[in-house]
């Protein structure tokens, strides 16, 4: 499978490209008051107003840095309210991997704890984490992009 790369901080990630719809140039985005920590705000994407999650500061309590390869990845939902297109800020976007799912194997971290780095891989640079977007939808962000699409309203 065909995986986009991607960091939050120092640690690599990768998210399965069928998931993803488009990867865009950060845009402004309009801000959400009172929103809670991670949503970075919306933008209108083709009259569609869609949410964006600043993963850096959803998992480290920083906002993601602002460099030329620092991307919105936009994830298109399946059709169903909770699956609505919403936006992932990720720094250093610049790269794709090919693995195969089993190439991924369970880290052996409680996945209580860590529900989104469940299973890794590796490369000759180290650690590569697999971001799990139903655990992400369901974890951090169950209830947040409602939330923030309501308050919006």
């Amino acid at each position: 499978m065909l995986m986009l790369m991607f960091q939050i901080g120092v640690d690599r990630y990768a998210l399965e490209t069928s998931q993803v719809a488009e990867v865009l140039p950060l845009v402004h985005l309009q801000r959400v008051p009172h929103a809670p920590p991670g949503v970075a705000g919306l933008f209108d994407f083709h009259h569609e107003l869609v949410p964006v999650v600043d993963l850096s500061e959803l998992m480290l309590g920083r906002k993601a840095s602002v460099r030329i390869s620092t991307r919105i990845i936009l994830v298109r939902g399946k059709g169903e309210a909770s699956d609505r297109a919403f936006g992932l800020i990720a720094e250093r976007t610049t790269g794709t991997l090919r693995r195969r799912h089993e190439d991924f194997v369970v880290a052996g971290l409680r996945r209580d704890r860590v529900p989104l780095l469940e299973r890794v891989t590796t490369d000759a640079e180290g650690v590569i984490y697999w971001l799990d977007l139903q655990a992400l939808r369901a974890g951090p962000l169950a209830g947040l992009l409602d939330q923030t699409a309501r308050e919006v309203a």
